[in-house]
Parts: C-alpha cells; structure tokens; sequence
C-alpha cells in the first residue's frame, strides 16, 4: 500500500453503508430472495429482446438500410461497456434500486433523487410503448378491436401478476422470454434454410447480396444511419434490469456476473445474427415504419401461419417487457421512499412482500399510455419511444460516472475492489459516455426525436422544484456526504 492512503476493509464498508441506511438507505430487509439463477439469467436474456427490436427495427431499416445491423453492432458494444461497469458496482455492493443508490453514494443526494425519478419515468413511458406494440400486434388478428381496448386488458393483466410475488413474476418473464429466445432462433434457422437451399416464395430473390446491392450498406447515406442511433439504443434498454434484480437474487455474487458475461453473444444472435438473416431474405426497401420486420419476412416466405406465429412472439415480447417495467417501478419508488426521496406510502411492502403501492401507482401512469392509443394512435409509439430514450440515457450516464468514480476511489485505496472489475477499468466507461453525449446531439438533431429533449426539461424543472420543496421539508436530506466523499476521509 501507498504511504497516504487509507483503506477501507470490507467490514468498515458494511458498516459505513449500514450508517446511510440509518439516514435512509438502501431497503434491502423486507425483500423476498426469490429470484434463481435460471430467472435471473432468462430476465437478462429477455431485457434485450423487446418492442424496440421488434417493431423499431422496422423504422430503422427504412431510414438506415443494410447498414442498421452495424448501428445496432456498435450500440451494443457500448452496452457491453455500461452493463461491465453496472457490473463491478454490483458486486461491490448489490442492491435493488441500484442505479439510484450508486448516483447517491458517489455523486451525492440530489443525484440519487433525480436518477431514481428518472429511472422510474423511463419504465412508465417504455411500458406505455410496450402497451402501445401489443395493442398493434392484436390488431393483425382483431383489426375491430380498437387499440385503447387490448392495451386496457394487458395492464390490468400484468399488474395482477406483479402484485403476487416476485418468484411469480420471474417465472412468468422466464417464460415470456424463453418464448421469445426459442422464437428468434427458430427464426434464423428457417432464414437460413432459405437462403442455403432456396425454399419458399422468397427463396428465388433470397441472398446475401441483398446486403448491398440495394443502393449500398448506406443506401441513404452514414449521417441517416447515425440518426438511427435513438431508436437503436431505444432497443437495449432494459438490459440494465438485471441490476434491479439484485436485492432479490438469490445467490448475486454468482448470478449476476454469468448474466452480464452472456450480454455479447445475446447481441450477436438476437440482434446482429437475426437482422444479417432477414435483410437477407428479404430486401430492406420492403420494410417500413409501424410494421414488424420479422412479421414481414415470414409473409414473405410464405409460410403457412408463420406470420401469425410470429405476432404471437413479438406480442409476447411486449408483454415481457412491460411486465418487468411494473417491476422495476415499485422497486425503484421503494428504494426513493427509504431516501425519504418520495412519500413513505412507496416503501411499504404487501404481505407477499412487493412494493404494491409503488406498483400500483406506476400502473396508474402507465394508463397514459392506453389514453394515447384513443387519442393519437399512430404517433402514440414514437412519442413514447424518444421520451424514455432520453431518460434512459441519463441513467446509462450515471452508470458510467459512478463507475468512474468508483474506479478513483478503488486506485486510491479509499474503497475496496469489486470482485467483477470491468476490462480497462474506467477508460471504456468514458469512451461509452462520450458516446452517450454524440447521441443526445443525435437527438437534438432529430426534429421528430426533439420532443424527448423538450420533456426532459419539463421533467428537469419538476424534479428540481421537487428536490427544493424537499429540503425545505427536511433540511438534512441534502446534507448527507456522498460516500464516496465520506470515506475518503
């Protein structure tokens, strides 16, 4: 050890946490443990097969081309670098509402609060969209069916599941997401039948050359292809749930690490693998915006009920994520009320042990979304799709610096090692923040993205008369160090 430094052993960490949870904390006492590994890894799984690759796939390859498979390739290293430094946190100090804990303990309160609102808008705009995707998704079966309807119905549904228990939930999203993995690998088995032995009515114009003889990988230019960059990262949001999920796994340390480590060959197979095989079956002039790329391909082959089959996955695909966004909710309004951050009614638990107030509130809000199916149903998918973005990226950022932080603390000998250190420490946490900025300027650019900016404001406003109406309430909530500061000391 450097002469200077001070260190911190693991039990003085425990020890200075337990402290803060006496300020407030982490409510990690009351949770049910009920989450195994098999549900942990297929929540993981899962997270990053959603609505975004589904049905905003089908925009993106109209704007981008052949060339969206290497956006959704190069967002998704940047994922790998965020959920690596998620990862060293977690097993520094696993906690449910994690995102909001790690601003909190490394940046200070105020950040805490903001991350931990903002966390909580994302999921209640991202279950508006998924709401919106199934709605959509019933109408190829159902066309009479109005989309308010269906979206009403599946609300109701999954907050009943929630409201159970956890081991509930995770069985039902393990096998919303076994669905959906069996699926998309069906899927490219069958596209590459087609294309190796030229079956069906689309084997005759199936090639790999469809990946560029279509006016080029960049048929529309790269500057179109950046653009798509919002809707691509739109995709992998909630590939950080598994972090949520770590106050109610049962064995973190083992877990959660395994999850992550599977996040790069996810990405190949489901996003990068299926995206090569359907924009090779099927020319990517043919798909457009509202319509699901894989629904499209399989009416192309022609095989019999696979359309229809192909609905029913990406349906499930919705559903599955707006079931773990009404989880993820009541956690992270939980962890806020332990803060003192949100109303104390938030961090009461039901007597199966979830946070049902905070469920249910979010559920509440998340009938918005039903609202906008009546009202604007054909924007009602892209409004919500640029607004959680947006809030999205904000929590990705605060990942990243607190990992950088952590990183400092760690090479100072202020706080112990995680026992899941990310590769090249914090320099790959800068190269994925910076990355970050470039698509918030993507966004800014957009006219049609704009508006996620202009409610992310609105939303900074409230949340800073928020924070200021909270002080004034209880001086000391803003007085509390940063552990990060604290410990140094």
């Amino acid at each position: 050890m450097e002469k200077g430094r001070t260190t911190m052993t693991s039990v003085q960490v425990d020890k200075h946490h337990d402290g803060n949870e006496a300020a407030g904390g982490t409510p990690e006492e009351g949770y049910e443990r009920g989450l195994g590994s098999r549900q942990v890894q297929m929540i993981a799984i899962g997270g990053a097969i959603g609505v975004g690759l589904f049905m905003g796939a089908g925009a993106n390859i109209a704007k981008a081309g052949p060339s969206i498979i290497l956006m959704y390739a190069l967002a998704g290293v940047v994922i790998f670098f965020i959920m690596r430094a998620l990862g060293e946190l977690l097993l520094y100090r696993p906690v449910s509402g994690s995102f909001a804990e790690y601003a909190r303990e490394f940046l200070g309160p105020f950040f805490g609060f903001v991350t931990g609102w903002t966390y909580w808008l994302m999921w209640v705009v991202t279950g508006m969209a998924e709401l919106t995707a199934a709605a959509i998704y019933v109408h190829f079966w159902f066309p009479e069916i109005p989309q308010w309807v269906s979206a009403l119905v599946f609300l109701v549904v999954l907050f009943g599941v929630n409201l159970i228990s956890v081991k509930i939930f995770g069985e039902v999203e393990f096998w919303f997401s076994m669905v959906k993995v069996t699926a998309i690998i069906g899927m490219i088995v069958i596209g590459l039948g087609v294309l190796t032995l030229g079956f069906s009515d689309a084997g005759d114009t199936a090639a790999a050359s469809n990946l560029w003889a279509h006016d080029g990988i960049f048929p529309n230019g790269i500057g179109s292809s950046l653009m798509t960059l919002q809707g691509v990262m739109f995709a992998y949001l909630a590939v950080e749930l598994v972090g949520v999920t770590a106050g109610e796994s049962e064995n973190p340390e083992k877990t959660l690490p395994k999850a992550i480590n599977t996040l790069p060959w996810r990405i190949i197979v489901f996003y990068v693998g299926a995206l090569l095989v359907i924009l090779s079956v099927v020319k990517w002039t043919e798909f457009s915006a509202g319509q699901s790329p894989f629904v499209h391909a399989f009416e192309k082959i022609g095989i019999p009920l696979a359309a229809g089959i192909v609905n029913f996955v990406v349906l499930t695909a919705a559903l599955s994520s707006c079931n773990s966004g009404m989880y993820s909710t009541g956690r992270m309004l939980r962890d806020l009320a332990a803060n003192s951050e949100a109303p104390k009614a938030f961090g009461k638990l039901n007597a199966r042990r979830t946070p049902a107030i905070g469920i249910a509130v979010s559920v509440a809000l998340m009938g918005i979304g039903v609202i906008l199916n009546y009202v604007v149903p054909e924007k009602a998918f892209g409004y919500v799709v640029s607004v959680a973005t947006a809030a999205g990226i904000w929590t990705w950022m605060m990942i990243l610096v607190s990992h950088i932080r952590y990183r400092r603390a760690v090479d100072a000998g202020r706080l112990p090692a995680s026992s899941f250190p990310a590769p090249g420490g914090a320099k790959f946490s800068w190269v994925a923040l910076i990355f970050l900025v470039f698509v918030t300027g993507m966004i800014a650019y957009d006219k049609d993205a704009r508006v996620s900016l202009i409610v992310a404001a609105v939303w900074a406003v409230g949340l800073a008369i928020g924070w200021a109406i909270l002080k004034s309430r209880n001086p000391q909530i803003a007085d509390r160090t940063p552990q990060y500061e604290s410990v140094s000391k």
